[in-house]
Order: structure tokens, then C-alpha cells, then sequence
């Protein structure tokens, strides 16, 4: 057995230090398994902008202001974050309107309807109607697997909700397809973007 410096060995921990060494190595395994998904996106969109790629941006939360100082130069002191509308993300990919939303879940199962708002679901058939591209990126947490599943199949399956509760994960890897992860950009997703909509082929499957 190697015994690393200022290490104790596992034979000579006692059952203290095992528990210990036990709750450290979930914690870093839990840490390390997870990411921050808005900033993934965002760092992404950042990169494609920054290589000509897309325009795609954030759309900010609308606020909802209550109260305002005009003697302090109208500085605001009290206000509240409104309820997003709409979806997350939208911009221009290849001549092409792109309106999408993300979703995290710590589920390894499925995708609560829960998560996705009427108004959404409303926004993106809109979207649809006029020609734009329009999906969903779903990031299983427990799992570190990000997916893009084309808003049809999402509007489809939220529209029984009265029958099912939440679009399973099974469904997903069907009809999505995973989102490769990196460096730079962190998640590729709009090389999944060009697999499903700028393919002829696969656009009838849409």
C-alpha cells in the first residue's frame, strides 16, 4: 500500500475518519456532477457571437417597478421581478429566427409540465406558426446531460397534461438528441441545431 504524505492510510483510519473521508468524496462527486447551466448558455452564446456564428441573447426579466426616489437622480427602491412571459433565449442562427427554452431537473426520470408555463407553450406555437425555429433545452442535473428536443414535441405532450404529468426521460432521448459539452463553447448546441433544422432529411421527422 502507498501511504501519501500527511495521509493516513485506510487501514489505520479509524471509523470517525472513514465516515468522514465518506461524506467528502459524495460532497466533491455531487459537486463535480453538476453545472451551472444558465451560465453554460450564456458562455456559449458569447463564443458563437464572438466567432459570427449566431446573435443570440438572454432576454432579461421584466421588473415591475413600485416605487421610485426622483430626489436621489429616480434612483428605484422598490420593485419586483414579473413573471417571464415568454422564453429564455432568442436571436438569428443562419438567417433564421431561434427562440428557445431552458428547463434543469433534478429528475433522472422525466421533466415536470410543472416546470413549463402556459404563456410559454403559447409563445413558442407563435413562433412556430411564423416559420421560426423553436425548442427546448433540457439539462438533467443527476445525470450532467443536456438535451435539445424541438418545441413540437414539448407543446404536443403539455397539451395532454390532464393524461401525463411530465415528459419522461425515455421520450426525450427518442425524439431529442444529446447536446455535446466542452470547453469552448461549453455546450455545442448549435451543432445539434444544424443536425435538426438545416437537414433536410431530418427536418421530416420534426
Amino acid at each position: 500500500m502507498i501511504n501519501y504524505p500527511n495521509q493516513k492510510s485506510n487501514v489505520n483510519l479509524t471509523r470517525e475518519d472513514k465516515e468522514e473521508k465518506t461524506r467528502e468524496k459524495k460532497f466533491f462527486s455531487a459537486a463535480n456532477r453538476g453545472m451551472d447551466f444558465e451560465h453554460a448558455v450564456n458562455s456559449s452564446n458569447a463564443y458563437y457571437d464572438d466567432q459570427k456564428r449566431a446573435v443570440i441573447t438572454k432576454r432579461p426579466t421584466p421588473i415591475r417597478v413600485v416605487k421610485v426616489d426622483y430626489a436621489h437622480n429616480a434612483r428605484i427602491i422598490d420593485a419586483y421581478f414579473e413573471k417571464q412571459s415568454t422564453t429564455d433565449y432568442n436571436g438569428v442562427y443562419r438567417g433564421k429566427y431561434v427562440d428557445f427554452e431552458c428547463k434543469e431537473t433534478k429528475s433522472k426520470t422525466s421533466l415536470s409540465f410543472n416546470n413549463i408555463s402556459s404563456h410559454q407553450i403559447e409563445h413558442l406555437k407563435k413562433v412556430i406558426f411564423h416559420g421560426g425555429i423553436a425548442f427546448f433545452l433540457i439539462y438533467f442535473v443527476e445525470l450532467n446531460e443536456v438535451y435539445l428536443l424541438d418545441a413540437k414535441h414539448v407543446i404536443e405532450s403539455y397539451l395532454k397534461r390532464k393524461e401525463r404529468i411530465s415528459l419522461p426521460i425515455s421520450e426525450i432521448r427518442k425524439k431529442g438528441i444529446l447536446v455535446e459539452q466542452g470547453f469552448i463553447p461549453r455546450l455545442k448546441y448549435l451543432d445539434v441545431v444544424d443536425q435538426v433544422y438545416f437537414n433536410e432529411e431530418n427536418k421530416k421527422n420534426i
